[in-house]
């Protein structure tokens, strides 16, 4: 039986204090099944279309890790493909860090949290930047007041979907405007029913 997909995070170190602390029996049942997911399916490709926010984690040659947050538009990042994901890259404040951790070391991590339904999806695989202007087209959101560098293209290795245990729940103000803008609708129909029965009554 192959390895399960799984064990691109639960190393052997891993598995020996999952031993330790009594949660191995319940992963090794994963792992029976496969492990992780490694394509994108239908709950993915959702939580894609809603999010406006992620961290892109690199490594340098020797290990050092770094995190950097994207963001964009809602559904800014795109399925290209059924393991393939791909979002512009934007002019920002030039470090090049995630850059020049990937030219050296393709290993890469996406992790986006999704505050509103309490939900946090995990992404491993290996990432790569693109200057072809045909890429730009396809990933760069419709209107969005941003200038393009370059388009990264993240080839998914396994992806989890994390328990919303102690996640907070926060919502955008999009979101929040959009709630009320919905509650004073329905105040204003209530009221209008209301006038139109004390017509009736009178």
């Amino acid at each position: 039986m192959p390895d399960p997909n799984s064990d691109i995070a639960f190393t052997p170190t891993v598995k020996a204090i999952q031993t330790e602390r009594g949660s191995r029996a319940s992963y090794a049942r994963m792992e029976e099944l496969g492990g992780f997911r490694t394509a994108i399916d239908e709950r993915l490709m959702a939580m894609l279309a809603k999010a406006n926010s992620a961290y892109l984690g690199t490594a340098t040659a020797e290990g050092q890790p770094y995190i950097q947050h994207r963001g964009g538009p809602r559904g800014f990042i795109r399925v290209l493909g059924e393991r393939t994901l791909g979002f512009a890259d934007y002019s920002g404040n030039r470090q090049y860090i995630s850059t020049g951790n990937l030219a050296d070391n393709p290993k890469a991590f996406l992790f986006l949290m999704d505050y509103a339904r309490k939900a946090r999806i995990k992404v491993w695989g290996r990432a790569r930047y693109s200057d072809d202007p045909a890429v730009f087209a396809q990933l760069m959101p419709d209107g969005y007041n941003a200038r393009p560098e370059a388009a990264l293209l993240f080839d998914i290795e396994a992806w989890d979907i994390n328990c919303p245990q102690h996640i907070p729940q926060k919502f955008d103000a999009d979101e929040v405007v959009a709630a009320l803008a919905e509650r004073d609708d329905e105040i204003a129909r209530l009221k209008a029913d209301i006038a139109r029965l004390k017509g009736i009554e009178t």
